[in-house]
């Protein structure tokens, strides 16, 4: 995957670009502050906040946004220029599982390690912990993402 972005003043990324194997994609970094008028704008995953996406899969696609892509990225110029920022959602709804309570008793350290992670990075170990259905293998997934924790890495880093 490919990856370029658009700077704006103080080197703020206002939007990326990507380039996938079936479809290529604008993201809006702060996408949920855009107006969408001709609600062009998807999410990018289930479990994303802020962005937003422009997905194209093929000629048409772009053709159908190419008059209101202008007016888009000014949008997000203009939210970037004005320093607003999306809301921070509550922190919440993604709960401890059982299975990692009990890895921070039996690993000195791996609580305050985990809690000193960003909110991005424990809700992206939580959301792969919790996404198995089985405690084994909420366990196994724990016990495999133990040394990246205590080293302040995310799932992807």
């Amino acid at each position: 995957m490919g990856r370029s972005g658009l700077y704006f003043g103080r080197k703020k990324n206002v939007i990326l670009l990507g380039v996938f194997n079936d479809s290529c994609v604008i993201s809006f970094l702060k996408g949920s502050l855009m107006k969408d008028p001709e609600n062009l704008l998807e999410l990018p995953g289930p479990n994303s906040k802020e962005g937003r996406i422009l997905r194209f899969t093929k000629m048409e696609d772009l053709k159908k946004v190419e008059l209101h892509l202008p007016n888009y990225i000014r949008d997000a110029i203009e939210i970037e220029k004005s320093g607003r920022k999306p809301e921070v959602p509550v922190r919440g709804g993604m709960e401890i599982p059982e299975e990692l309570s009990e890895k921070f008793n039996e690993h000195e350290g791996l609580e305050k390690a985990f809690f000193a992670l960003t909110p991005g990075r424990q809700r992206g170990y939580l959301i792969h912990f919790t996404g198995a259905k089985q405690a084994a293998t909420r366990l196994s997934r724990i016990e495999k993402c133990v040394s990246k924790i205590m080293n302040g890495k995310g799932m992807m880093d």
